[in-house]
């Protein structure tokens, strides 16, 4: 059963102009921007302007947007940072680790000998994120 919709969610918050984000990507269905508590140098969220709180809300229509958005920004950060892998999550309900109940998607650069860091624990510094963010931006022109 999927959680009522949240209108003041931090998602939403960012979608209306409320809080602030280091953006990557735009379009008229999503918004691309840099995780601040980033697992992994270049971690960044795709989420889609739908309300929704679980992709189970979510129309068919802006599932595919979104799906195509996580595809093009994972290619922008896949060239911008050469991990040896990439992992793209979504989680529905805190019990499969969705901290915001706004559907969103999760790329994270994976790197053979580097852990990754905890998830909402440091908040990176607006400035490192800005220079990932210029990385994708250009690789994102480049594609």
């Amino acid at each position: 059963m999927s959680n009522a919709y949240d209108p003041n969610n931090i998602f939403a918050r960012i979608l209306r102009g409320e809080l602030p984000c280091t953006k990557v990507y735009e379009d008229d269905d999503t918004i691309a921007f840099m995780d601040i508590m980033p697992q992994s140098d270049g971690h960044t969220l795709v989420v889609t302007k739908e309300p929704a709180a679980e992709i189970f809300d979510l129309s068919e229509a802006a599932a595919g947007a979104a799906i195509r958005t996580t595809q093009r920004v994972a290619r922008a950060v896949r060239a911008a940072f050469s991990p040896d892998g990439i992992s793209i999550g979504q989680f529905n309900g805190a019990a499969a680790g969705q901290t915001v109940p706004h559907v969103h998607f999760h790329i994270v650069p994976r790197y053979a000998d580097r852990a990754l860091r905890g998830h909402g624990t440091d908040i990176q510094d607006p400035a490192v994120l800005a220079e990932h963010a210029g990385r994708i931006i250009a690789a994102l022109r480049e594609a």
